[in-house]
């Protein structure tokens, strides 16, 4: 016959703690610190811009599937692509540049005639975007955007206008804070320019 040895609650105790001190061991190494998340803005205070009352869809652009993500961009002299550790938008950049582009005609009043897809209003012309650079040039230190542009004519189809939009702006510090707020500023030079020329 067997006697099991009593388990007393000192015992327990000891073993309850060791089994909270592992399972927390274990969540930190999987977890991590939650990265700081960016905005872009919308540049505002650059005047009413006049010209044309036709009515604009403003669609999401297109981009490669690097930049059609969250995350604050770094590329290297070759060409390879990284990223800022502990940084990234509050949003997709195409859904952000988009918001932002939208934004931007509001403030310079034209909030009455640009909307985004599926508003229900019938336009005249969309605003067709493609993002073809978004990121830090590592070589240089400074913020590289480029955007595409082409309005099409709703009922036709016809491209009426195209033209490229670029900035370089530099970066402070190739961190966070610093990545970001350059890119903000190279995309508000790009989003004025866009706004004034599709008037």
């Amino acid at each position: 016959m067997t006697t099991e040895a009593p388990f007393y609650p000192a015992t327990k105790a000891r073993c309850l703690t060791a089994f909270v001190l592992v399972a927390s061991a274990l969540l930190a190494g999987c977890g991590g610190s939650t990265p700081t998340t960016f905005d872009l803005s919308a540049p505002s205070g650059f005047g009413r811009v006049g010209g044309s009352r036709a009515v604009m869809i403003v669609a999401e652009p297109t981009a490669v599937q690097a930049l059609d993500s969250d995350r604050v961009i770094v590329k290297d002299s070759s060409g390879a692509l990284s990223f800022v550790g502990g940084a990234q938008w509050a949003d997709r950049i195409p859904a952000l540049v988009q918001a932002r582009l939208i934004q931007t005609f509001e403030n310079a009043s034209r909030v009455g005639s640009v909307s985004a897809p599926g508003q229900r209003i019938q336009p005249d012309v969309q605003l067709n975007t493609d993002i073809r650079s978004f990121n830090i040039d590592a070589a240089s230190g400074t913020a590289v955007v480029a955007i595409t542009a082409k309005i099409v004519g709703d009922r036709t189809g016809q491209i009426q206008r195209a033209r490229l939009f670029s900035a370089r702006v530099p970066a402070g510090a190739v961190d966070g804070a610093g990545a970001t707020q350059a890119l903000d500023r190279a995309l508000s030079q790009v989003l004025v320019e866009i706004v004034r020329w599709a008037r």
